[in-house]
């Protein structure tokens, strides 16, 4: 063979074995991905299988066995996913945040006064949990919200009380809001209110069950502690 034919050889060879190699990596990421999709997925049907019981028959009735019999999975890759059914509605508590930190941004993207902003805020809040009263009773006595209780809520926490500063802040720039107390305490006074008021209606089953009213009373009270 001929210095230039084994050159040749040599470079088919070495092109071969990159393309075995770049489709032996292409095939690895495709497997790795399906497997995440596939955990994904699995992730996804616990915690909707876990709300439809909470729904159904309560939280505190609902055992981590009913929801892997369901999903006929064994407890052990329950475990895998989450640590305890706590964890679960852990979880669930963090995608109330997400979904109070969206209202806020829906709200800081629309021009209007202080006023209508937090009425129409709270208002939209208030009907989506009123809409799931026993999901969101399980989310009030498990602490799952609370920053307190729940460490790993105080970062999703955290966002949404600092856009709802943003909303004060820009009311005190307006005119609207008072100067003499801080935003900071303002925004603790507002959420506070809203989540003692939140808290009540979901554990008071005896008492008025229309959340929309109390929270409007909540957010007119508020609203008349502000004026400048």
């Amino acid at each position: 063979m001929t210095p230039a034919n084994a050159a040749r050889s040599r470079g088919s060879a070495q092109n071969r074995l990159r393309l075995r190699r770049r489709k032996e990596s292409v095939a690895t990421r495709q497997t790795l991905g399906l497997r995440e999709r596939k955990k994904a997925r699995l992730r996804q049907q616990i915690i909707e299988t876990a709300i439809k019981l909470f729904r159904k028959q309560g939280y505190e009735n609902t055992r981590i066995d009913d929801i892997v019999n369901i999903l006929e999975i064994s407890q052990p890759t329950f475990f895998r996913y989450f640590p305890s059914k706590d964890a679960v509605l852990r979880d669930i508590g963090k995608r109330g945040f997400a979904c109070i930190v969206e209202h806020f941004k829906s709200e800081l993207s629309h021009e209007a006064d202080t006023a209508a902003r937090l009425r129409r805020l709270y208002r939209a809040m208030a009907r989506e949990v009123e809409a799931d009263r026993p999901l969101w009773q399980a989310v009030v006595l498990s602490g799952a919200m609370d920053p307190v209780r729940s460490p790993e809520m105080r970062e999703p926490e955290g966002v949404a009380v600092g856009l709802l500063r943003e909303i004060l802040a820009q009311g005190q720039r307006r005119g609207e809001i008072t100067r003499v107390f801080p935003v900071l305490h303002l925004s603790e006074f507002m959420e506070g209110l809203y989540q003692t008021v939140v808290r009540q209606w979901a554990v008071d089953l005896t008492g008025p069950h229309k959340l929309g009213e109390r929270v409007d009373s909540a957010v007119e009270f508020f609203l008349r502690g502000v004026q400048p």
